[in-house]
């Protein structure tokens, strides 16, 4: 998702700058239109790498919290309010979708996440059955 973004960003950015370079050439605009373009181009990259840095997904001991991702449904919940946590594929992309008791569901896609999927999911599972009440069994020795 990262690399889509940045290759996006690249790619308008490269646009304004060669309309700009057209513009100041042919059509004899300012040269400071220029340095802005330049500017711009320059700005997407960092913006894209701010953004990457974002926490989209929170949790803590009484729910979670999604942000900065359209169409995820329930934006935040209580464990408690959370039936089960299914791993599948949403339009293309992997995705974890948290089930709520009341029918609704939020739908986190993985590849949105700075953390390992496999330690994201680690992270889930504790924190749903903690908020479920339950705990592990006791190691035999």
């Amino acid at each position: 998702m990262f690399v889509r973004l940045l290759r996006g960003g690249l790619v308008v950015g490269g646009l304004v700058l060669l309309l700009a370079v057209v513009a100041v050439a042919a059509l004899g605009a300012p040269a400071w239109l220029l340095l802005v373009a330049a500017v711009l181009l320059l700005a997407v990259p960092a913006a894209v790498v701010a953004l990457r840095r974002v926490e989209v997904v929170r949790f803590d001991e009484a729910g979670y919290r999604v942000r900065m991702v359209r169409g995820v449904g329930v934006r935040q919940a209580a464990w408690r309010d959370v039936e089960d946590a299914v791993a599948g594929t949403v339009a293309g992309s992997r995705c974890v979708t948290l089930r709520l008791r009341d029918g609704r569901s939020t739908v986190v896609p993985v590849e949105l996440l700075a953390a390992p999927d496999d330690d994201f999911v680690l992270d889930l599972q504790r924190r749903l059955n903690r908020g479920h009440g339950y705990r592990p069994l006791p190691r035999q020795a």
